[in-house]
């Protein structure tokens, strides 16, 4: 049994007190909007892998291109602003810790501010991750384990309100890539008790905040 720490968009003052030391897991997984120095610490604690999204309020990270120790952007050195020996996930298929991830990152644009996606850009990302997830998946018979997305499908745990509204495409991602999760933050629960949600045999969650998973 593989467990996870699964963190989005609200920083846990008790984990950065320390309380991140007394977790068992074998992984981090962030779904967006988190400072980038919170989880590097969070890997660091635990000791284990970090896997994360960006979300619409992190830094843009498009067009880094890591290499080792050696981060390059359009072709030039470039500090990369994510965080220290994290893996970006954002667009891509990875494998981490006996986990099969594919990531999709950002929210629907609403203003001009980084990692926003229209429903049609957004859409085109899917289907690159999917034709990705299958090219993996005739390799080595393994699906997707998880889609670790920043926002929600489009009617499935998003808001009415335009910054919030989920995206179409992931319907049609779950639909082909059969994940047996879809996690995502992005929706603040303020309070009020957010329930879990399926879309055929995937279960959908969301992990603002922090939770401890089993997979």
């Amino acid at each position: 049994m593989l467990r996870a720490l699964v963190v989005a968009d609200e920083v846990d003052e008790c984990l950065w007190a320390g309380a991140a030391r007394e977790c068992s897991v074998d992984l981090v997984l962030g779904a967006g909007d988190l400072p980038y120095s919170y989880l590097e610490f969070l890997a660091g604690a635990v000791d284990r892998p970090c896997v994360f999204v960006p979300g619409n309020h992190d830094p843009d990270l498009t067009g880094f291109t890591r290499y080792g120790g050696l981060s390059m952007r359009d072709g030039f050195p470039a500090t990369w602003p994510g965080p220290a020996g994290g893996i970006n996930a954002d667009g891509r298929v990875v494998d981490v810790a006996g986990l099969r991830i594919a990531g999709l990152g950002g929210s629907v644009r609403y203003n001009d501010g980084p990692n926003q996606w229209t429903q049609k850009q957004q859409a085109r990302r899917a289907r690159r991750l999917v034709r990705s997830a299958k090219r993996k998946r005739r390799r080595d018979g393994h699906g997707v384990d998880v889609l670790l997305t920043h926002a929600p499908p489009l009617g499935v745990g998003d808001r009415e309100d335009p910054p919030h509204r989920g995206f179409h495409c992931l319907h049609r991602t779950v639909q082909e890539l059969q994940p047996e999760w879809l996690l995502h933050g992005h929706i603040h629960p303020y309070g009020e008790h957010l329930p879990e949600h399926r879309m055929g045999r995937t279960r959908v969650r969301n992990v603002v905040g922090k939770q401890i998973m089993e997979f």
